[in-house]
């Protein structure tokens, strides 16, 4: 959260202005075997010949490809190309070329596998890169100042990556310091202990955001103003504004980098239903959703300052929110009320730290009172919750009722505690069943 976002209910400002609709059709490929020159034929992918190995050309905007093995590089040529846990193995120049002037490629759960150790992992640049695996390339992610590129906990030969710039330091920003370093406290183990919970337990990848095989449909930003209206199958390259009752989203990604919010509900809304949708907030986007009268459910939410912005009537269900944007004088929160009635957090998997940057970011729920004169009847619980300054982060301003957590998950990458101020008035803390992550023991506040 940035200081100047304290009153997200009074920030005149609304997403960008809807940019006018393509009619293009995303393609899916959903698929476990290698791919042979038959398998795509008639799909509509450049196929680039005379070459050995010859690459896969995606060249349509805005192809999904998802889970899906080739034998082969493969040529990323059109804007807004994302690869879904793909397997690519392969010699030649790279394993996975974008092409010059070609922006929004997003690679993600994927591994590659060079089979010549002249051959380059993922080049030139300008590409987000989330959780791939690079194995006997020569160099794994290739960037430049010109095309930079953000890699987000993936590994090298089975070590966490250490970006690679050609001539110089890595482009991407280090975070502005946070404070004195504590030490991380270590995982303590007791034969009296419950045994931990899975993190499979909790929402990912594979049950938030678009489901596999779905077919989208692009879009620009959208301004939704019929009530009982209901988008779904869009992949939208925009914002969306909200200003009636009733309205589904289902089935959809956003990838919004305006300043302001992904999902902006204004006071004439109520009652928003947001499922199965990714939100990708492009590195700058300030929150998700803002600010209240909504219910998000399976939601993937990532590369955005802050997560969704809670006030009266929210409800943020079996969603994974993730991978935070730092920006400058940012304080990342996953989740984030500054006042509002009637809140509901349940088994969501709230990750404000980021290993890549070991970057705790600042909580995975900020409460205060700045907007409104209390926080009343917020529910908190089975959600596994890792990271921040404090992983529960109460303000001092905060005036507060019925303020509840329990059964919930705490991993131990914060920087000072998991809950600051744990004796504010209103605020409920079930000690037995708040409990760490990797051991089941009771969180000692």
């Amino acid at each position: 959260m940035n200081n100047t976002d304290l009153n997200p209910s009074g920030d005149p400002q609304s997403p960008d202005a809807p940019t006018p609709r393509r009619t293009g059709r995303i393609r899916m490929i959903a698929a476990t075997s290698a791919v042979g020159l038959a398998a795509i034929a008639g799909t509509g992918y450049a196929i680039v010949a005379n070459r050995e190995p010859a690459p896969i050309v995606f060249d349509q905007a805005g192809t999904i490809v998802a889970g899906q093995t080739f034998d082969r590089p493969i040529e990323i040529a059109a804007d807004q190309v994302t690869l879904q846990r793909v397997t690519v193995r392969t010699g030649g120049a790279a394993a996975i070329r974008i092409r010059p002037g070609v922006s929004g490629a997003t690679i993600t759960d994927t591994d590659i596998h060079c089979t010549d150790s002249k051959t380059d992992g993922v080049v030139p640049g300008d590409y987000a890169a989330t959780r791939v695996t690079v194995q006997g390339c020569r160099r794994a992610f290739v960037q430049s100042a010109a095309t930079p590129a953000t890699v987000v906990d993936s590994e090298q030969n089975g070590e966490a990556y250490s970006p690679d710039v050609p001539g110089g330091a890595p482009v991407t920003p280090t975070p502005p310091a946070l404070g004195p370093e504590l030490p991380l406290p270590s995982p303590s183990r007791s034969p009296n202990a419950t045994p931990p919970t899975p993190l499979s337990y909790w929402p990912g990848p594979t049950t938030t955001g678009v489901p596999v095989g779905t077919v989208l449909t692009n879009s620009g930003s959208l301004d939704l103003r019929k009530a009982g209206q209901v988008i779904t199958n869009l992949n939208i390259v925009g914002c969306v504004t909200v200003r009636a009752s009733n309205i589904v989203i289902r089935k959809s990604r956003i990838t919004c980098n305006s300043p302001t919010y992904s999902i902006r509900i204004y006071e004439t809304a109520t009652n928003l239903l947001v499922e199965d949708v990714e939100i990708n907030g492009g590195g700058r986007n300030s929150a998700s959703v803002c600010c209240g009268n909504y219910t998000l459910r399976r939601a993937n939410i990532w590369n955005m300052v802050d997560g969704p912005r809670l006030s009266s009537r929210s409800t943020v269900v079996d969603s994974w929110i993730h991978d935070l944007a730092r920006v400058p004088n940012s304080h990342n929160d996953a989740l984030q009320t500054t006042g509002g009635s009637n809140i509901t957090v349940r088994h969501n998997r709230l990750e404000p730290y980021k290993a890549s940057t070991n970057d705790p970011h600042n909580a995975c729920i900020m409460i205060g009172s700045t907007t409104a004169d209390a926080v009343r009847n917020l529910t908190f619980e089975d959600n596994y919750c890792n990271g921040g300054n404090y992983s529960i982060g109460v303000r001092d301003d905060l005036v507060a009722s019925n303020i509840v957590f329990r059964n919930n998950k705490f991993g131990r990458n914060y920087r000072f505690g998991v809950i600051a101020r744990p004796n504010q008035t209103g605020i409920l803390w079930d000690r037995a069943t708040n409990v760490w992550f990797d051991n089941g023991l009771p969180v000692v506040r």
